[in-house]
């Protein structure tokens, strides 16, 4: 018995995911320097496990295979 990991988003989703996380939170220690850019870690987050859970709920899957 094998687990197939749960994923629902692809490879450009990820990546443009990773980059919107990175920005927001470089926000953090430049530019506005507000905790604002802390929410960077949630597209970060996502796109490190290829789930997204909205997407979950509105039964979308941008994931090839």
């Amino acid at each position: 018995m094998s687990l197939k990991p749960v994923v629902n988003m692809g490879t450009i989703d990820r990546v443009l995911r990773s980059v919107v996380g990175v920005v927001l939170l470089a926000l953090v220690f430049v530019g506005p320097q507000t905790l604002w850019g802390l929410l960077g870690i949630v597209p970060l987050a996502t796109a490190v496990s290829g789930w997204c859970p909205a997407y979950s709920l509105l039964g979308m899957n941008t994931c090839k295979s």
